[in-house]
């Protein structure tokens, strides 16, 4: 198969493990040039040791995404080592599930800041550099992809915090795709489902979910799995495609699309509202069903 980003340079946040480990092992299977972010250093550290063991090439850039010299220096981690930036592939995050009644503000504002502002620090210093190099005259061929989840999109019991910040993720895609396409820059995100640290810490029956299959079989919540569309977005032949979210799952990719307008009804005046009970019903039962929360009954 032939590769799609020989001599890109990638950023990857939270690569230390699960699922950026999976895309920053992919990227530099592809050719690229990989930037490994994680809080930790260690575990960043370890997944270069590995590049680097295969022949690849990477750099560590460890710190919080969510800081917002810390996303300055990254990002020029990547243009002092390798000489430039393609690609961002906002992964970072963690979680702090507890039913909304329980949910502290530390954990919503702890969860908040990592996943959502976390991405839009990455992806501001990312911009504000490629911004530069087309202002220059230059044309970049330049990729942003942003993690969402399921969760964001249908929502899911227990995980308030987390699902507000993807699905705010969501939006902050199609808005970036919409700002950012003049300077030669695509968005898109993804809402992964695969075996992480943060699923298998969901409850007993998530983990059985997510276990590996034990007769060999096709295992299809391998993070691995998630990998290749996301190294296809951030390459150079990706530019046609922008503010799109993919559900990825396994061996299946699917369009996921967004807020949509169905049935209305126009009266031409101003409503009373003891007119709208039967509309709004008649109104949801021409429109599309809608799909349920995770864990919702």
């Amino acid at each position: 198969m032939s590769k799609t980003n020989i001599g890109r340079v990638v950023i990857v946040t939270g690569a230390g493990q699960g699922i950026g480990r999976a895309h920053a092992l992919a990227f530099a299977a592809d050719g690229a040039k990989v930037v490994v972010n994680d809080y930790a250093a260690d575990s960043a550290a370890s997944v270069v040791d590995e590049i680097v063991a295969a022949g690849g090439e990477a750099v560590v850039a460890a710190g919080d995404v969510a800081d917002w010299e810390t996303g300055a220096a990254i990002v020029k981690t990547a243009v002092d080592t390798f000489g430039g930036l393609d690609a961002l592939v906002n992964n970072a995050g963690f979680l702090r599930d507890r039913m909304l009644v329980s949910l502290s503000e530390d954990e919503w504002d702890a969860v908040v800041r990592v996943h959502l502002k976390g991405h839009f620090v990455m992806l501001r210093h990312a911009a504000e550099y490629w911004r530069a190099q087309a202002k220059a005259g230059q044309k970049p061929q330049a990729r942003i992809i942003n993690t969402s989840s399921g969760a964001g999109i249908f929502g899911s019991v227990g995980q308030g915090n987390y699902a507000a910040a993807k699905a705010a993720i969501a939006e902050l895609t199609i808005q970036a795709a919409a700002e950012l396409g003049g300077y030669g820059i695509t968005v898109n995100g993804i809402a992964p489902a695969a075996r992480t640290q943060m699923t298998l810490g969901a409850g007993e029956a998530m983990a059985e979910q997510m276990a590996a299959p034990a007769d060999g079989s096709f295992d299809a919540m391998d993070p691995a799995n998630i990998s290749p569309l996301v190294v296809w977005l951030a390459s150079a032949e990706s530019g046609d495609v922008s503010g799109r979210l993919f559900e990825v799952e396994g061996g299946t990719v699917t369009v996921l699309d967004g807020w949509q307008r169905a049935a209305s009804k126009d009266k031409g005046a101003r409503w009373e509202p003891s007119e709208l009970g039967d509309v709004v019903r008649g109104l949801i039962a021409e429109s599309p069903q809608q799909v349920k929360a995770y864990g919702a009954r």
